[in-house]
């Protein structure tokens, strides 16, 4: 009989819209047995929720966002922390990563991971980090005290805005950590010695949730203007999405084109985008949705013509890893225009399956989406191949298989 241990998943914040591939994956080790208890570091932002979430059964503990709202939860906690053996290594580890890294932020997973270790919910025999930065900052502390083990999965922003000082003592002192692109991979891989406790381990996605698109999508090619070509992008507005640049793109092409465009999710961003729109002169052709659930997402892919994501590098490093949008629009046959950066191209190829350009060039995404408006056929053949790479390559359900195998391969040592 397999060994499931008691695992405490700590994850940024639960639930959110943008991390369907968090819950895919949680709801999947779900279904292969596993025991889990949910450690949240913030609170919900969203309003809305996926079905997913519902589906979900684990237990959900809060920690306290911020120290000074909940001081006697934190007081508690560091009075009994000081009385316990750990304490001293933790404080010696805490003051080294302060000293390189002097912020409130740091201080913060200090306090959280105190907070962790005296409620510590459920009789937890395992601690797994969602992303590598603040997660498992809180994973790490804990373990130090409770002498429990813990395992990481890296993701995109958390692995190319840490310092690679913080990196490698975290990789150092996980049991094993998992990343899902390739780029993500090597490059962990080149910070740590332990290169075999470095996995890659692609999200993919759950195609019994997107299951295949039996309709036909009408041959618009954009010279009809009461039967526009919609074009679809679907994510946060925030600088790495490269939203302006698709803004800009669509500005530059041929006027007598005709085309909607349609944005689903929030974002900071959206305050400043939709103020240059109206400046590019495009904005009656542009409608903004805002966070949806995935059920409404849903039905999107199968109404648009043409999905597009300008991903890009942001400036503080934060950028994509292998966006599960693309895979979603993908599995419904529906051409995608992206960047090359990341592991974006570990999906599309060029003129195989899909459209792919450099970021932070409206010129060459204009072209592309030009050419993907004017040929109905290309995107068709197009949007097919892609669909057979996601549904050949990238099921989720390999992923759950592989993450099995790495807990029981820690669980069942004598």
């Amino acid at each position: 009989m397999s060994i499931r241990l008691k695992t405490l998943v700590i994850l940024k914040g639960y639930p959110r819209l943008s991390e369907t591939f968090i819950a895919q994956e949680l709801l999947g080790l779900e279904r292969a047995g596993f025991d889990l208890t949910l450690i949240s570091m913030r609170k919900p932002t969203d309003k809305k929720r996926h079905p997913i979430h519902d589906e979900i059964k684990a237990r959900v503990v809060y920690l306290p966002e911020y120290l000074h709202e909940e001081p006697i939860r934190v007081f508690r906690a560091l009075m009994a922390a000081r009385k316990k053996p750990n304490f001293r290594p933790l404080l010696l580890r805490f003051w080294k990563d302060l000293r390189r890294d002097i912020s409130r932020n740091r201080i913060r997973r200090l306090g959280q991971a105190l907070v962790l270790v005296h409620e510590w919910p459920d009789k937890g025999e395992w601690l797994h980090a969602h992303f590598i930065h603040t997660p498992a900052s809180v994973a790490r502390y804990a373990s130090i005290m409770t002498d429990v083990p813990w395992t990481c999965s890296a993701h995109a922003k958390d692995i190319w805005t840490s310092p690679d000082w913080e990196l490698i003592e975290k990789l150092g002192a996980a049991r094993w950590s998992v990343t899902c692109t390739r780029a993500g991979f090597d490059h962990m891989r080149e910070l740590t010695n332990r290169k075999e406790q470095v996995h890659l381990s692609y999200h993919g996605l759950d195609l019994a949730r997107f299951g295949y698109f039996s309709g036909v999508r009408p041959s618009r090619d954009g010279s009809d203007a009461s039967n526009p070509v919609q074009i679809l992008s679907v994510g946060r507005a925030v600088p790495k999405k490269g939203y302006d640049i698709l803004l800009q793109a669509l500005a530059l092409l041929p006027a007598r084109l005709h085309w909607r465009f349609v944005h689903i999710g929030g974002g900071d961003e959206l305050a400043r985008l939709k103020p240059l729109a109206d400046k590019l002169g495009i904005a009656e052709r542009i409608t903004w949705k805002g966070a949806l659930a995935q059920e409404d997402v849903l039905g999107h892919y199968r109404s648009a013509d043409i999905f597009a994501l300008a991903c890009r590098v942001a400036a503080d490093g934060d950028r994509d890893g292998l966006p599960n949008v693309l895979f979603e629009a993908a599995s419904q046959n529906l051409v995608c225009i992206s960047t090359n950066i990341s592991g974006i191209p570990e999906l599309l190829t060029g003129g195989e399956n899909g459209f792919v350009v450099p970021p932070e060039d409206p010129r060459l995404l204009a072209v592309a989406l030009e050419r993907a408006i004017r040929e109905p056929d290309l995107r068709y053949r197009l949007g097919k191949a892609a669909e057979k790479r996601v549904r050949e390559h990238f099921d989720h359900n390999s992923s759950i298989r592989q993450l099995t195998r790495l807990f029981e391969s820690e669980w069942q040592k004598p």
